[in-house]
């Protein structure tokens, strides 16, 4: 951020005392940084086909930890406007974001989301908590109503793995609503349009203690379904080689699977799907 001074000496700002938010920061002394500060004029809606829209993200947990997932589909109105968008992105070494909504505040929400937790580690000297990442998030999104009233709402879905957990370091999954509210999710959650096929989906495939292979297959078959019932909702693109981005976080860290890895799932779960279009059977 520039300073005040014709020197280059950094500003007044950087020296007063306050909180360890970057976002209360930049809310203090460059309020006009701040994605939610571009607000439209009172009474004013913005139309749903003017900017594009992401759409479907999900998480579920598995043995290891939690995985989480989002198609690559941006539409706006009936209009497919990206078919390559990546919609999931590591916050920090154990917790990633995907987001469904409006993909311009929603990439610069992630960007300064990640921010907000590195600048919070470099002042406390210590990560945030879980929790805590949830709830900073939270208050982000909540700073955005005003936005999301006129039309431009950004829904993120949270995962991480929590290292000091009771018990032992495990997977968890946190939902929002567009005032903020947030949801502590359990096993698994989708957010976006076609997120009520893909929940419907991990219904029927989801069960304790899968195996990092069979928890991104069940993410692939749900995100499949909801492509097969929601137009805004992309599937693999097989001939593009446009597929699914697929993240797991463990006690090791963030990873995304490789292209190649998810390639050859996504092959594998359309072929069986030409033998049963339905998809797989939930087991008794």
């Amino acid at each position: 951020m520039p300073g005040n001074d014709t020197a280059g000496l950094p500003s007044e700002a950087f020296f007063t005392p306050g909180t360890s938010s970057f976002t209360e920061f930049l809310a203090a002394h460059r309020p006009g940084l701040l994605p939610t500060a571009r607000s439209l004029p009172d009474g004013v809606r913005m139309p749903p086909d003017r900017f594009p829209h992401g759409t479907t993200v999900l998480a579920l947990t598995y043995r290891d930890g939690v995985l989480i997932a989002g198609d690559r589909r941006a539409t706006m109105g009936n209009l497919i406007a990206q078919r390559d968008l990546e919609k999931v992105h590591p916050a920090d070494d154990h917790t990633a974001v995907a987001f469904a909504g409006t993909v311009g505040l929603a990439v610069d929400m992630v960007r300064l989301y990640q921010v907000e937790l590195t600048h919070f580690e470099k002042v406390e000297g210590t990560p945030m908590t879980l929790a805590g990442k949830a709830t900073r998030l939270a208050a982000m999104i909540r700073q955005n109503l005003a936005q999301a009233m006129q039309g431009l709402a950004v829904v993120p879905l949270l995962a991480g793995y929590d290292l000091s957990a009771p018990g032992g370091g495990r997977g968890r999954i946190f939902g929002f609503d567009a005032a903020g509210g947030l949801y502590e999710k359990q096993d698994f959650y989708a957010e976006g349009s076609g997120s009520p096929y893909a929940r419907g989906a991990l219904k029927k495939l989801y069960r304790p203690g899968l195996t990092r292979r069979e928890a991104a297959l069940a993410a692939l078959q749900a995100l499949y379904d909801a492509a097969d019932d929601d137009s805004a909702t992309g599937g693999p693109d097989l001939n593009r080689r446009i597929f699914p981005v697929v993240c797991v976080i463990t006690a090791d860290g963030f990873e995304r699977l490789p292209e190649p890895e998810t390639g050859e799932l996504s092959r594998e779960m359309v072929e069986a799907r030409t033998t049963r279009p339905d998809g797989p059977h939930a087991l008794l």
